[in-house]
């Protein structure tokens, strides 16, 4: 019993040391947005890493996913006699829900992951130290420019993905089921108001912060905690960073949609 009683304390004193350490960070990475060195030509790098390279994945999910949601939609809108509102039933639910966290998910588990593993051997290979050696600010150098890019590549990226979601369920709804072009697109422009582009814009914004909170901290303090610094430590720290980002935006999202709805 007193042993399980040690151990009990012993895992809510570590997970208290965890949730303060990243505060910290969280605050050193914004402290860093301030700092030198320039971070004009990082970010645009970053936004190319995050944003341009991740067209294709995210086109692919979008575009399937409006088509399911085009097959499903009508499948239960004909159930009431409403095919017209397919639109807006693919719409509404590809930019209030799906695009953010499509988004955020597809970004995390491509983007993320190598941020992670980036600046975990950046530590493991002692490169963090060497940046502190030569009084460069590492908050500042490696992870403020990921932040700035991910706040920019976010949102178009979401909506990006609800505009290729909307014409897969487009594609489903007038090409495949023969509703009417008019009718269709008619129905998501009335349907859709300026509070559900504000949502999906909000959402991407915390799910950017999330991501690159979680992904480059994990990737920051690799190796650390168990004092051992090798290639196992950085495939542990990045899957924990992908796990982890991942439920993070599941939960932000419902706390985001519980708030603004």
């Amino acid at each position: 019993m007193l042993r399980f009683v040690r151990m009990l304390g012993a895992a809510a004193l570590d997970g208290i040391e965890n949730l303060g350490r990243l505060g910290v960070y969280f605050w050193f990475m914004l402290r860093g947005l301030i700092r030198p060195p320039g971070k004009f030509w990082p970010v645009v790098k970053q936004i190319e890493f995050v944003g341009t390279k991740s067209f294709f994945v995210i086109g692919f999910t979008a575009i399937s996913t409006g088509m399911v949601l085009g097959l499903q939609g009508h499948y239960t809108l004909s159930k009431f006699g409403s095919e017209s509102v397919l639109g807006a039933a693919v719409a509404l639910s590809l930019i209030r829900e799906l695009g953010p966290v499509l988004t955020g998910l597809m970004v995390t588990g491509r983007a993320g992951s190598a941020m992670c593993a980036e600046i975990g051997i950046m530590r493991i290979d002692e490169q963090i130290d060497a940046l502190e050696c030569m009084a460069i600010d590492p908050y500042a150098y490696l992870v403020t420019p990921k932040l700035i890019a991910s706040l920019i590549a976010f949102p178009l990226l979401t909506a990006y993905c609800d505009v290729v979601g909307i014409f897969g369920g487009y594609l489903v709804g007038v090409g495949l089921f023969g509703l009417n072009p008019g009718v269709y697109m008619n129905s998501v422009q009335s349907s859709v108001l300026w509070e559900d582009v504000y949502m999906g814009i909000v959402k991407s914004l915390c799910f950017s912060v999330l991501m690159i909170w979680i992904c480059t901290y994990k990737g920051y303090y690799t190796g650390l905690d168990e004092g051992n610094f090798g290639p196992e430590q950085v495939s542990r720290a990045t899957t924990k960073a992908v796990v982890l980002s991942s439920i993070a935006i599941l939960l932000c999202d419902y706390m985001v949609t519980s708030i603004m709805t």
